[in-house]
């Protein structure tokens, strides 16, 4: 029995031949994000490229490129390491427990630890690896109007990894800590309970609960590459917080809203809570009934405004509009709705699909107009920029 660097037996894994090694290293990444670990696309490309380096031979290196990649954070190497040794293995994770991980079938097995080292199939896995890491990061930066069929499923694949965090808020009540404020009445009452002994101090700390994320999507002609997808990344955050209020965290209670907007305004909230994002589309399609149609956007965010803001869902939220700023009305109707919504809400993101475009300038009559009144301007054209788009709306 051979011993690992972590201390542990190595257990020799299934021999398959033929095996899709990169099917299996992206099969593995999903499996450590299904067990609670934040695996975006960016981590799992740069799993692929260390496992490339290392050499899918080398079972502890294979361990190490995934741990060094995939996980960021301490509470990560616990989930990690059974997700490792269920999908490698197959074995249970403790005695007398199941695997709660599927392991995975016996044609997709790959052979980390009995591939001879410096052959040619190695070489070969390997240079599929780079290839495959390869091709992920330039699809990243492509622009999502003008990919093909395959493509586009490729990048809704990698939106439905997106690591999508609530942006959160001071909460009014306040919470025990370990450290912090002190509780001068929790401290004093300890006190008149042990008949005025000193004791330990107590203290307190600001609670933290998620601020509300509104999203207004462009789907007029002119936004029609970008609307489908749009829409699929506010499902992903939709899902996201519906997920954390089913497990009965508190960081989950607030709601993410999601408007459409183009000649009308269209609020499909509740079409967009289908767990499915293909029954969510379906049914916010059927609601919409300006879709690649016209642009009045001056005018239907003075009804957001109108409808939806002083009391309503727009007050305090983090507030996203996705459009490319084309307005055939008043661009100065369209400046002074931006202005009060900025100032209703305690963020307002634009995302425009030509921000990340060579050579753009943000000339045009709708956008010029707007940009005084937003506090993130961001691109929007391509996997990359919208994981950058949730890094903005997580830190908001």
């Amino acid at each position: 029995m051979r011993v690992s660097s972590r201390g542990g037996p190595v257990v020799e894994p299934v021999v398959e031949p033929g095996a899709d090694v990169v099917e299996v290293l992206v099969g593995f990444a999903a499996t450590v994000r299904a067990a609670g670990v934040p695996v975006t696309p960016d981590r799992t490309a740069a799993f692929l490229a260390a496992v490339a380096e290392v050499g899918v031979d080398d079972r502890d290196g294979v361990y190490w490129a995934g741990r060094s990649t995939l996980c960021g954070d301490r509470d990560h190497l616990r989930p990690y390491d059974l997700a490792f040794e269920a999908w490698f293995t197959g074995r249970t994770v403790r005695q007398g427990r199941p695997n709660p991980y599927q392991r995975p079938h016996a044609t997709a097995m790959a052979s980390l630890g009995d591939v001879p080292r410096g052959g040619s199939e190695v070489e070969e896995q390997q240079e599929t690896v780079r290839a495959a890491a390869s091709d992920t990061e330039v699809l990243r930066h492509r622009d999502v109007g003008e990919l093909d069929d395959a493509a586009r499923d490729e990048v809704r694949r990698l939106l439905a990894s997106l690591d999508v965090r609530q942006p959160l808020r001071r909460a009014s009540r306040r919470r025990r800590a370990r450290h912090g404020e002190l509780d001068v009445r929790r401290t004093l009452r300890e006190e008149l309970r042990r008949g005025g002994e000193p004791g330990p101090l107590r203290w307190t700390t600001s609670g933290r609960r998620p601020r509300r994320v509104v999203w207004l999507v462009d789907v007029s002609g002119s936004m029609a590459p970008y609307a489908d997808v749009l829409l699929r990344l506010a499902h992903t955050q939709v899902r996201a917080a519906a997920e954390r209020r089913g497990a009965g965290s508190a960081r989950g209670r607030a709601r993410v809203e999601v408007f459409t907007i183009g000649t009308r305004l269209t609020r499909v909230t509740t079409a967009m809570q289908h767990r499915d994002v293909e029954a969510a589309l379906k049914a916010a399609g059927e609601q919409v009934p300006d879709w690649s149609g016209g642009t009045r956007l001056g005018e239907v965010l003075r009804a957001f405004a109108d409808r939806w803001g002083q009391r309503g869902v727009a007050r305090g939220a983090v507030l996203v509009i996705c459009s490319d700023g084309w307005e055939r009305g008043d661009t100065t109707l369209l400046a002074e709705q931006v202005e009060r919504l900025h100032r209703l809400a305690h963020r307002l993101v634009w995302v425009n699909p030509h921000r990340g475009k060579l050579g753009y300038e943000p000339v045009q009559a709708g956008i010029a107009a707007v940009l005084p009144h937003v506090d993130d301007f961001v691109a929007g054209h391509s996997v990359a920029s919208y994981v950058e788009l949730m890094e903005v709306l997580a830190g908001a």
